[in-house]
């Protein structure tokens, strides 16, 4: 009973463990840019990066121990609570790297952040592009889901065209909230009109050919809508002084308080929920794409072949990848959203529009199939 109870709180804890530090990454990042520079800011970047990839090499690589009792020890998951301390002493080193005189800095940290902060800015179109085609699989495969459930009964046939009607009023309440902003240049202006003209030719299309339903069409407007808000003027970090205000303070332990007041204001006044809501939307879309790729190929492979469902399958190893190293991925995607210029960043919103409106046209035209006899009419 006790080892039981030992063995509860050891799992709680390495829980709360793992809460704990994505909660340092998430404060540490914005912290160090609002109080000392970008090159800070990209230097604890790049060593959070490395140390989230060894942590999660050895949590790939480090056995399971059985005992002869039947008890079994995972060594990774003593992982999280070394993994602890190690943030804060990242931020410590940054901050004292920084914090004092930066014409003391090393110049090879300044170039090798440098180098960085231009890997991170030039992954924008693989940002977009990932984000686009997980976007699309997963609202394809929330119509399918739909399909299956409405031919069920009618009770889920009236319950999934009230959600897509009430998410197509969403979606438009969302668009006009954002119009003034996101349409505040000719060019943008011509951008949004393309869009929601295309967004409703391809939808008329759809019906038409029978190769979408409401559920995917209406998902698909909340998705152009919500790239069409992350285009307005309130998606970044507006009326702060991002400049290099660090050198203003003495050591971080002698002055402890002015910093915990930066952040403080910032995390509460400066960061937009919306860029906490594209950093959430981006890992929760990619993880959900992972999973939905990896079932996908359940069909196209025997039963003989020595695995039941698409555990040990190659698209499952993929999958278990992104997981393992998921940490890697929410450090490099929250950099990106925090580096990226807001006015760069508009133009590649608008692109990711176009290439999942692209790409779903592509599907409803080349790969889509008709249903000779279907239960739930799309029209």
């Amino acid at each position: 009973m006790s080892s039981l109870l030992f063995w509860n709180a050891f799992a709680a804890f390495a829980s709360t463990a793992q809460i704990t530090t994505l909660l340092e990454i998430l404060i540490f990042l914005p912290l160090t840019l609002a109080t000392l520079s970008q090159s800070a800011f990209l230097l604890l970047s790049l060593l959070l990066t490395l140390h989230s990839i060894i942590h999660s090499t050895l949590s790939l690589v480090l056995p399971t121990i059985n005992f002869s009792s039947g008890r079994i020890l995972s060594l990774p998951s003593f992982l999280p609570f070394f993994q602890l301390p190690v943030h804060p002493f990242l931020l410590l080193l940054v901050f004292n790297i920084f914090s004092t005189l930066t014409s003391t800095t090393p110049s090879f940290l300044i170039t090798l952040t440098s180098w960085y902060g231009t890997l991170l800015r030039y992954s924008s179109p693989v940002m977009a592009g990932l984000e686009s085609l997980a976007s699309l699989i997963v609202i394809q495969s929330a119509g399918m889901v739909s399909k299956e459930l409405a031919e069920r009964s009618e009770g889920y046939q009236f319950g999934l065209l009230i959600a897509s009607a009430s998410a197509y009023v969403a979606a438009a309440a969302w668009v006009v909230l954002s119009f003034v902003d996101a349409a505040s240049t000719p060019i943008t202006a011509m951008l949004f009109g393309c869009a929601l003209t295309s967004l409703l030719f391809l939808t008329g299309i759809g019906f038409a050919l029978r190769r979408t339903n409401v559920v995917e069409s209406s998902a698909l407007a909340c998705f152009v809508a919500y790239n069409i808000w992350q285009c307005t003027d309130d998606t970044r970090v507006t009326d702060y002084d991002w400049g290099n205000i660090g050198s203003q303070y003495s050591p971080l332990v002698e002055n402890l308080i002015p910093h915990l007041e930066t952040m403080f204001k910032f995390m509460t006044q400066s960061l937009p929920r919306p860029l906490i809501a594209a950093l959430l939307f981006r890992l929760v879309i990619l993880h959900r794409a992972s999973r939905i790729v990896a079932k996908m190929s359940d069909d196209g492979w025997d039963e003989d072949d020595g695995a039941a469902g698409w555990e040990g399958r190659p698209s499952s190893n993929i999958t278990n990848l992104v997981l393992t190293y998921r940490q890697t991925i929410f450090i490099l995607v929250y950099s990106h959203l925090l580096l990226i210029d807001h006015n760069v960043d508009v133009y590649w919103r608008w692109a990711n529009v176009f290439f999942t409106l692209l790409m779903w046209s592509v599907e409803l035209l080349v790969w889509g199939t008709d249903d000779e006899e279907s239960h739930w009419k799309v029209d």
